[in-house]
Parts: C-alpha cells; structure tokens; sequence
C-alpha cells in the first residue's frame, strides 16, 4: 500500500466544522470504495490548508475514473465548505502492509480477512494479493461499503476470541467459524454477489479453530454439504480445505498446525 496526502486548499472563508464535516464525508465516501484503507486518518491544519494522511492500495487509486458516485457528489460537497478537491500527493509505499493484486482477469477471488488485515478482504485466487475493490464492479448503491461493512464485524469478532477470557468469546468464535452464523450469512451473500458481477468463483473463508486431534480434522467433511474436501496440498499453504459447490475454503484446526 501507498501513504498518499490529500492537501485541501480554501478558497473562501469557513469554518474549522464545515471543513472537518466535508472532508470526513469524502474520507469515508473514499473508504467505502475502497480507494483508501483502515480506519484512522490524521488530519491536520497548517497555514490556511488542510492535509489528510491516508493509505491507498495502489498508486493509481486516487485516479478520478475510480471514484464512486458517492466520491463525486462527496468532492462537489467541498466546495459548499470553502474547500478545493483535494491535491494527491504520494508519499512512497508503506513498507510494512502487503502489496496488491495486479491480474487482469482474476480466475477467481477469495473473501479473507483477519483482525490485522488492513488491506482489501477480497483476494486474487492466482497470487492470493488483495484486489482493489474498485477493480470490480461496485456491489451496492454504486460501491462497496456491504463488504467494508462485513470486514469490521468480522475483525471484531477475530480480535475478541483472540484475546479470549471474556464471555463474548465464544459467540464471537462461533460467528467466524460456523456456517450457521448471521456473519457467514452475509458473507456467502457478497461473495454470490461479486461472482454474478465478475463471472467467476468466489471462496468463502470459515475459520478453524478447536477439534480433537489432527487426524479426525483431516478428516472433517464439508459443513455445509458434508462432502469430501480436503486437498492433496494446502492452497497457498494456508487452506487445506476447498469444496466447490459450496464455495468454502477452511484450514486445518489451528491448535494443530
């Protein structure tokens, strides 16, 4: 990913709310799309002009042909608040978050995530990199805010029963982890949604977590239609699991690995 500044210039009188008011609307109309990533945005006041520090997933993400309907009427929006469109800065790319997909044509996708991804929950099914959303076609009411949505519930849930001990554990395990949860619920139904707008397969990832032994976990049949669906070798070392009529991919127990 890239540190970018957007430099927000006044060209009339205003005041420090309707700047903070206009330029939130369009950090999150940008989020929404996918076009910036995470979920703190520094913004600060210096010498008449506001900057705002953000992450993008590509170089190119602030280019105005992937701006959603939502970026556009949030950039005419500043002007009501004295403010220009924003001037994009790159800064350089951020050594420490991954990179992005970069395939024309994906053969397919995988929906992932975990509570320290920061990046795009949708994977390349080729090189297993995060795709920038704006690279498909917007989900819902013209971009993808269902899915970015989705992500924070399911984050939140990974980083509670990570850090168990709590009563919330186990509900918040059961959330990631069965096929029987409102979150897989939501997530099989954006993932039906990107395949009918993309043409192409797109993989569920359930999370495992508990079990017996490693034996009787190799042998877990498919929860959802009980078939065989085991791998001969781990999909990107990380998913030993995939059943393709159900659009599910799973690992083998974490306290087996």
């Amino acid at each position: 990913m890239f540190v970018v500044d957007l430099t927000f210039d006044c060209y009339q009188d205003t005041t420090l709310e309707q700047a903070e008011q206009a330029i939130n609307r369009l950090v999150n109309a940008l989020r929404f799309n996918g076009q910036i990533m995470g979920e703190e945005f520094p913004t600060v006041l210096k010498d008449g002009y506001f900057i705002t520090r953000v992450m993008c997933p590509t170089e190119e993400a602030m280019h105005p042909l992937n701006n959603s309907p939502f970026v556009k009427h949030s950039i005419e929006q500043l002007h009501s608040a004295g403010l220009l469109a924003p001037k994009v800065k790159i800064i350089g790319q951020d050594i420490h978050s991954n990179g992005a997909d970069s395939c024309k044509e994906p053969s397919s996708y995988i929906l992932y995530t975990t509570y320290v991804h920061t990046c795009s929950p949708l994977y390349c099914g080729d090189d297993f990199l995060p795709v920038p959303l704006f690279n498909i076609p917007a989900i819902a009411n013209g971009d993808y805010k269902t899915l970015i949505k989705w992500q924070e519930d399911w984050q939140a849930c990974d980083q509670i029963q990570i850090n168990g001990a709590t009563r919330c554990e186990f509900p918040a395990l059961e959330e990631i982890s069965s096929t029987k949860s409102d979150l897989y619920r939501r997530g099989k139904d954006i993932t039906k949604r990107i395949s009918f707008l993309t043409k192409k397969p797109v993989y569920y990832y359930l999370y495992r977590v508990g079990g017996v032994d490693k034996a009787s976990e190799l042998e877990r049949k498919c929860p959802s239609c009980n078939s065989e669906w085991k791998l001969d070798e781990p999909w990107f070392g990380l998913f030993d699991f995939r059943c393709e009529p159900c659009g599910l991919v799973s690992n083998v127990s974490w306290d087996f690995q």
